[in-house]
């Protein structure tokens, strides 16, 4: 049964399950699924891609990792930071919300999900462990502002070239809501914000976003929010327009030939490199091919440039029109003609990264909204996922992968601390990564566990996995009966639902927790804070140096571990003498050994011990106190016996104490354990040193034989 429950862990729901337990799972997985319907939304947008597509992520996945995974309440599906990393890990590799972006997203859910489930199957869970708190802390409150602030654009209504870092992007927002700002659409995503922030001081359990939603998307249908028009160029009365879009076309069709020749070349590289595989050096036409290569991406990157200037001079450009008999004219603003009424309302040209149809511009008039929603299931077909496309997203999959994991575990052991549930972290990867791979089938891009949908899942009640079953059905009816609703839905109020789910990722105080507990930790989380700020969008490299940051201090600390010298405190305790200012014996040094003795830091040892001897120049016995040393290696075994050779050629001896069976097991296999000698050799700490005083201060020739004042002496009863 063991076997069966490990493959179907599902099946240990309907133990003493009842009808009663199933409301209550039915109640919980449809306010679960009313909160991340407009969240999924979100999230897809912050991720690149249509909006739908958060729904189409909403749709296999909360089922699966129920199913699969070992936490009764997790909900899984659309996460914020899981979305912003999926986003700024493809754009170089195509423009968001393009057919190429998108097969990506989904090929990239698929590479994520293999890397969790091979964790899992393997036991690997404990990888985790490589993200510090501290990089996770600094890691979390630098995407969530970097997440708030991505979204000001579509809070302001105003539409900007992405820049190579994110505060450059937010400067180019910032000019651009200065120049106009379109007051409707903040007014929307002000009032969503309110809505949401009022309902839940109100009772947390009212399904704040879904409301929002909901009154906003009727309010924008029956204020007609959304104006776009659709004229020729010559209904815009500007003689230098035509010019320009003229110019912008040109350019943007050089880049998608030189996109093309480049990766026409890339294909020549790759196959001229196997062609010389087995040789030394670089062919003449691989090396005339790389060089290709590198003078198309420089043309490109120019081009770019430029197109992106010509862009954002469109953009700037504001119009007035004039509707007579349902045909549009549309004036410079400022510079309609006397006599001429208009409509109020400024107008702008949209305009991205395609080609724009002279004949048909798109004037926008009004805000944006979510539009046409494709009506029903998402078609199910396995991603194409070759060995070149796999080692491409490879490194971001695993940074995906574990940051993911780590979150959903970490909101799973929260849960599973008030309802009493044992956690299964292996189990728990099979589960996220079956979600992510069987998603990608059905059009999902990478997904994670939700802190705030799994809060609402527990405060709902919900029994088991069941919830989670229920939160898909209620997406699939969604996708084929109710997307229409959702057409109307402002852009702005998608931003605000985004920027109030990550309020919560802000955490201030987990800096100053960091620092308390070891100043270098709260370094490491501030430095990791700031450089993922940095070089945003960019956010591996925030976790890189964070976890670069936390091995380096790992590997100092394991190269110098605390070696300390022992003494007895008023409690007849031994503990460290330098901590604790305590005074030592001048002639047997106790040295306690915190850490596994091993190569990095076998030297260590012998520079602290020769460095006692220095400062007690009468000292006559060295007595290790091993109960620090956990492991030790060829390279330390050997270090203590070279180390137990020169105390003893200089007239000191050497003992050891509270040794553990591992340490003792390579001692004997070595011999050291026979060259130290088995006299030298004790239990614990008292009984070592009793026999020591013995030794150096009972039966001994020094002046101040049977010592008074050796503080070691009171720490053995005087019948011993």
């Amino acid at each position: 049964m063991n076997i069966i429950l490990k493959f179907f862990p599902f099946l240990a729901w309907f133990k003493d399950y009842s009808g009663g337990k199933f409301k209550i799972d039915l109640l919980a997985g449809i306010t679960v699924a009313l909160v991340l319907i407009p969240q999924s939304m979100a999230y897809a947008q912050l991720a690149g891609l249509p909006a739908y597509y958060g729904l189409y992520a909403a749709f296999l996945p909360p089922m699966v990792a129920a199913l699969f995974g070992s936490s009764r309440q997790l909900a899984t599906g659309p996460v914020a930071v899981v979305s912003l990393m999926s986003a700024a890990s493809l754009e170089p590799l195509a423009t968001a919300g393009s057919a190429e972006f998108i097969a990506y997203s989904v090929t990239l859910a698929l590479t994520v999900g293999i890397f969790q489930f091979s964790l899992g199957v393997l036991r690997l869970g404990l990888v985790v462990n490589f993200l510090s708190h501290p990089v996770v802390n600094g890691f979390t409150n630098a995407a969530a502002i970097i997440i708030a602030s991505s979204q000001f654009s579509k809070f302001f209504g105003v539409y900007v070239d992405k820049a190579p870092h994110h505060y450059e992007t937010m400067m180019r927002v910032a000019q651009a809501a200065m120049d106009y700002t379109h007051l409707p659409t903040l007014l929307y995503g002000a009032a969503a914000v309110a809505i949401m922030v009022t309902l839940k001081k109100i009772n947390p359990r009212i399904p704040n976003v879904l409301i929002a939603v909901a009154l906003t998307t009727v309010i924008s249908w029956a204020t007609g929010f959304n104006k776009d028009a659709y004229v020729d160029v010559s209904a815009i009365q500007d003689p230098v327009l035509s010019e320009k879009i003229s110019q912008f076309n040109t350019t943007i069709k050089a880049i998608t030939q030189t996109g093309q020749k480049r990766a026409t070349t890339g294909i020549a590289v790759d196959e001229e490199k196997a062609k010389h595989s087995a040789g030394y050096g670089k062919s003449i036409d691989l090396i005339k091919l790389e060089s290709e290569i590198a003078i198309l991406t420089s043309e490109m990157d120019v081009l770019k440039h430029d197109a992106s200037m010509m862009r954002e001079e469109i953009r700037y450009m504001k119009f007035e029109g004039v509707e007579k008999d349902g045909t549009y004219t549309f004036y410079p603003k400022g510079a309609v003609p006397a006599g001429i009424t208009t409509d109020n309302n400024t107008w702008r040209i949209k305009v991205g990264n395609e080609v724009l149809n002279a004949a048909k511009i798109k004037l926008m008039g009004g805000g944006a909204i979510v539009a046409d929603i494709p009506k029903g299931l998402p078609t199910l077909s396995i991603p194409e996922l070759n060995g070149k496309s796999f080692l491409k997203l490879l490194p971001t999959a695993i940074i995906i992968s574990l940051l993911g994991f780590m979150e959903a575990i970490a909101i799973a052991k929260a849960m599973a601390a008030q309802t009493g549930q044992k956690l299964d972290p292996n189990q728990e990867l099979v589960g996220q990564g079956l979600a992510n791979m069987i998603g990608s089938i059905g059009q999902s891009y990478a997904v994670s566990g939700s802190f705030s949908r799994s809060a609402v899942n527990l405060q709902a009640g919900a029994v088991s996995g069941i919830s989670s079953v229920v939160t898909s059905i209620m997406v699939i009816v969604t996708l084929l009966f109710f997307t229409p609703l959702l057409y109307h839905l402002p852009q702005a109020v998608l931003a605000a639902v985004i920027m109030m789910a990550v309020i919560g990722l802000v955490n201030i105080k987990g800096f100053v927790h960091a620092w308390k507990a070891q100043w270098y930790d709260g370094a490491i989380s501030i430095l990791s804070f700031a450089v993922t700020l940095y070089f945003a969008p960019h956010l591996d490299k925030g976790i890189m140096v964070g976890v670069a940051l936390s091995m380096t201090v790992f590997l100092y600390k394991s190269m110098r571990p605390v070696v300390a010298s022992l003494s007895m405190n008023e409690e007849k305790v031994l503990q460290s003498a330098e901590h604790f200012r305590l005074k030592g014996c001048r002639h047997i040094s106790v040295v306690r050994f915190d850490g596994a003795l091993f190569f990095a830091n076998a030297s260590y040892l012998d520079e602290q011990v020769l460095k006692y001897r220095n400062e007690q120049p009468d000292l006559r016995y060295i007595l290790l106190d091993a109960r620090g040393i956990n492991d030790m290696d060829a390279s330390g075994e050997e270090a203590l016996e070279m180390l137990v050779k020169r105390l003893r050629s200089a007239g000191v001896g050497f003992a050891m104490c509270g040794l553990k069976g591992q340490v003792l097991s390579v001692m004997e296999r070595t011999g050291l354990l026979a060259k130290i000698g088995e006299d030298e050799i004790f239990a614990d700490s008292r009984a070592a040193v009793a026999a020591l005083i013995d030794k150096v201060h009972t039966n001994t020739d020094l002046p101040e034989k049977g010592c008074k004042s050796c503080p070691l002496t009171q720490y053995i009863p005087a019948d011993s």
